[in-house]
């Protein structure tokens, strides 16, 4: 099965994750397509292949050559995110694409403009694959998925490849932050590994923000109206004030490349009670320690104004940046390195702007930086697949294993 196939295929597969579920995986769909994968497994021979009570795939392919050699991993996940629905999906191929402006649902009027996003016109010539508008496509990460499974096909047409040992794992729920949460580093028994997973592929990212969350409570004072005055505090005027007073400058919008935010997410309240959600990301661990002060700060000092304790702050630890973890195993960068360079392609890193599966197994004692798939505008409905950039990526991954 060519990749494109393969991923038309698991892009009609609606496999989205749902973060108010508390099972592991959180929806039950998810599953359709782990079941799927491991029957392709199978018919590539990877006998070991199975899915466990989480949800996660696990494969192995063993090593067609007698020396030893590290066993190196791959990891993609199966759900998609939450923002637009996640299916059903009516994929669009688009062979030849002009570089001009396309029209993706022409009833509603849903057009990925070129003004908008410019860099689509050096897209030309290429064959895209795009939604009707209506729906997430899924590249994010069912492009990952279709690129390992195309490498490990490959490799079984190909077994002049001399390559050692591969294990490959496909995760639920890494859209809700719990892909990794019942990930058995031992189990998969990689020396290390690399997501396949984002955006344009020729970069490798191996540094992401430090997170954290926070969940502030306001406790208002509810008076009738007519007799308010010198009495009432309204806990929503309190959760404005308190957003007022952090720093300024430092909201997404606002921010870019190694520069931290804090982002509002979710907020509600009446005159009595009031919350506000927020997650805070810097790449610098400091900066994030000293930025998660300036809530706590804040909230003293409104508390100190109010002569009671009017404001709650509860900060909620998330993951941490890997780079000085993947720094100190070099070879899984200079593997990755190597191999863009033996196949003449240019790369380069930049920091992500959010965090991958691969920062939290780093953090678990496998090193795992991340490589792009050639999907773009993830999480909405615009997203679209570079079915080049795909077929690249796979070649990458069959280098990154081949014993030289």
């Amino acid at each position: 099965m060519n990749l494109l196939n393969r991923f038309l295929r698991y892009v009609k597969i609606d496999t989205q994750s749902d973060d108010k579920s508390k099972t592991s995986p959180s929806t039950a769909k998810q599953l359709n397509l782990a079941r799927l994968l491991v029957d392709e497994f199978h018919a590539l021979g990877l006998k070991d292949a199975h899915l466990d009570a989480y949800g996660i795939v696990y494969a192995s392919l063993l090593s067609n050559d007698g020396t030893k050699h590290p066993v190196i991993g791959f990891l993609a996940h199966l759900d998609t995110a939450l923002e637009m629905p996640g299916g059903p999906v009516e994929p669009r191929v688009i062979t030849d694409y002009n570089g001009d402006t396309i029209v993706l649902n022409e009833a509603m009027d849903i057009i990925l403009a070129k003004s908008e996003f410019p860099h689509i016109e050096g897209l030309k010539g290429k064959t895209l694959v795009v939604t009707d508008g209506t729906t997430l496509l899924g590249a994010d990460d069912k492009a990952g998925i279709a690129i390992i499974m195309d490498m490990l096909e490959q490799l079984k047409n190909h077994p002049d490849i001399k390559h050692g040992p591969i294990k490959i794992a496909f995760t639920p729920d890494e859209e809700i932050g719990r892909g990794t949460e019942h990930f058995d580093v031992t189990r998969f028994g990689a020396d290390y590994a690399y997501t396949i997973d984002g955006g344009a592929i020729d970069y490798i990212n191996y540094e992401n923000f430090n997170a954290a969350s926070a969940t502030i409570v306001f406790h208002g004072k509810a008076i009738h109206p007519g007799y308010a005055k010198n009495r009432m505090v309204n806990a929503q005027l309190l959760a404005m004030e308190f957003h007022d007073r952090l720093p300024g400058q430092m909201q997404p919008q606002l921010t870019e490349g190694y520069e931290g935010f804090h982002h509002l997410v979710g907020s509600k309240g009446e005159v009595e009670t009031a919350e506000a959600h927020y997650i805070i990301r810097n790449h610098d661990e400091k900066k994030l320690e000293w930025h998660i002060g300036q809530f706590r700060q804040v909230a003293n000092d409104m508390n100190e104004k109010c002569g009671y304790h009017a404001v709650d702050v509860a900060i909620m630890p998330g993951y941490r940046n890997m780079r000085r973890h993947i720094e100190g195993k070099p070879e899984v960068l200079h593997r990755a390195y190597d191999a863009f360079s033996k196949l003449g392609m240019q790369v380069k890193s930049e920091p992500i702007r959010g965090g991958t599966d691969g920062a939290n197994l780093t953090y678990k004692g496998l090193p795992c930086p991340n490589l792009g798939t050639g999907g773009y505008h993830a999480h909405g409905k615009y997203e679209l697949a570079v079915v080049e950039e795909m077929m690249a990526m796979s070649r990458i991954l069959v280098e990154i294993v081949k014993n030289n």
